[in-house]
């Protein structure tokens, strides 16, 4: 049994450029947590902003912070000091994790999808029904739900049998990468994998174009000229993020299923970094410094700092 995994990151990168490929990990990890941080901290703050749809902000900026937290050092410490190895658990806690937080991104679309479906759809019904109590019994649920896929893998994997190779052909440790390693005839177990990302991605992503369809039905049939701008605002924007999240999925995991969507490593790691941390880094800015009350806030806080700071100079 092997005892250890060795993270690999970009095959075709040559080792003249790991400094500079770990500072911008770097950077980028510290800009994505400083962003989401960012809004935790207005809503534990402001009671303004402690509404359901809040809710699944904060719920939304956790999660982004969470897949960072768990896929971005290990890769900073390879290219810094050529330091890819981890331990056989530690690869399957991280690949449980990677999944669980896939998992958990698409139940929180669904859920602003419906959310945003209910608040438009039956908007005098939708103060009763989705209280805070509603939305945080719904995020905890999301939260515990989107470990259930991971953990029936996480069970499996540690009884395969693998041929001494240990070099992971990635950035971290997921599913396909592990299961490649596998002894012998690995394509059942890879459509296995495949079959089980489509379900949990595409199902919620299902849910969500049905809410989005009805909901832009509902407009267009009682709504005025500015609400429809709105809308249609506030929809393209969130399809834009859903689309960066759903579509590259889609080629990374069909690749090795249709021989005209080859990828070469390089490439398909790519995509990955790509849908995996576009949006954690671009969530703070669509989803909710867009938001007008959030952008109010945050210009308080900015006059209160403004205020604050002269009194210091002059008594000083």
């Amino acid at each position: 049994m092997l005892s250890a995994f060795v993270i690999v990151g970009f095959p075709s990168l040559q080792p003249e450029y790991f400094d500079i490929v770990g500072w911008f990990f770097f950077f980028l990890y510290v800009t994505i947590v400083l962003g989401n941080l960012l809004l935790v901290v207005v809503f534990a703050l402001e009671h303004s902003v402690q509404k359901p749809m809040y809710i699944i902000m904060l719920s939304l900026a956790l999660s982004d912070i969470g897949f960072p937290t768990v896929a971005l050092p290990k890769l900073i410490a390879r290219y810094w000091w050529n330091d890819g190895r981890l331990s056989f658990q530690t690869c399957l806690f991280q690949r449980h994790m990677i999944h669980y937080f896939g998992s958990l991104n698409s139940l929180i679309l669904l859920t602003m999808a419906l959310d945003r479906y209910f608040a438009i759809c039956f908007p005098l019904r939708y103060p009763t029904v989705m209280t805070n109590q509603t939305m945080t019994g719904l995020t905890v649920l999301t939260w515990v739900v989107a470990h259930i896929f991971p953990s029936v893998s996480s069970y499996h994997i540690p009884t395969m049998l693998f041929c001494g190779l240990n070099k992971i052909m990635n950035v971290f440790c997921d599913t396909r990468s592990v299961v490649a390693l596998v002894c012998g005839d690995i394509s059942r177990k890879h459509m296995q994998s495949f079959a089980t990302a489509l379900f949990i991605l595409y199902a919620p992503l299902s849910l969500i174009v049905i809410s989005y369809i009805a909901l832009i039905v509902t407009v267009l049939h009682v709504d005025s000229g500015k609400g429809l701008v709105k809308t249609f605002s506030t929809f393209a924007t969130q399809g834009c993020i859903i689309s960066i999240y759903y579509i590259p999925r889609f080629f990374v995991y069909a690749a090795p299923f249709f021989p005209s969507l080859t990828m070469t490593p390089d490439k398909r790691i790519a995509a990955t970094l790509f849908y995996s941390l576009f949006p954690p880094l671009i969530n703070p800015f669509i989803y909710c410094l867009r938001t007008k009350e959030i952008k109010q806030i945050l210009r308080r806080w900015i006059q209160k700092r403004k205020s604050i700071f002269p009194k210091i100079c002059s008594s000083s």
